[in-house]
């Protein structure tokens, strides 16, 4: 078998996982949320208007610490949305089963054994890959 249909096996493998799935039910479920994206709409507007603000040569103080705190105020109306926290708590999830992935990849192609290398990044900040050229942890 080559490499490329095996990649995709991987993929299929993927997208059988339940992090894939509870994932993509998340998302359309926060993308069907109107009053969410509606709040998402008037943050984003609201970013552009503070950065056109902060553009200006003469900037008005109070203007800024008005959309400042609107801003802060949608945001946090945002995060609190149960399909947002449910959405992001399953990207985390994915994001996760992905870093672990690529890590196994990564330190595989920096001659590793696959079936031993680590599945996350070693908690001293090491780079990754393999240890070889490392004057140890510590």
């Amino acid at each position: 078998m080559d490499i490329i249909k095996m990649t995709r096996e991987l993929g299929k493998a993927i997208q059988a996982d339940p992090r894939y799935s509870e994932y993509t039910a998340a998302k359309e479920k926060n993308d069907g949320d109107s009053a969410l994206q509606d709040l998402i709409g008037e943050f984003n507007l609201k970013r552009i208007e503070l950065n056109t603000e902060l553009s200006k040569t003469e900037r008005e103080q109070e203007k800024l610490q008005g959309l400042d705190s609107e801003i802060k105020s949608l945001y946090g109306n945002i995060m609190a949305n149960e399909n947002m926290a449910a959405y992001n708590e399953s990207k985390n999830a994915l994001d996760s089963l992905l870093s672990q992935i690529n890590m196994i990849i990564t330190s595989s192609a920096n001659g590793e054994d696959p079936e031993t290398c680590p599945t996350e990044q070693p908690a001293s900040g090491c780079g990754g890959g393999g240890c070889s050229s490392c004057s140890g942890c510590g």
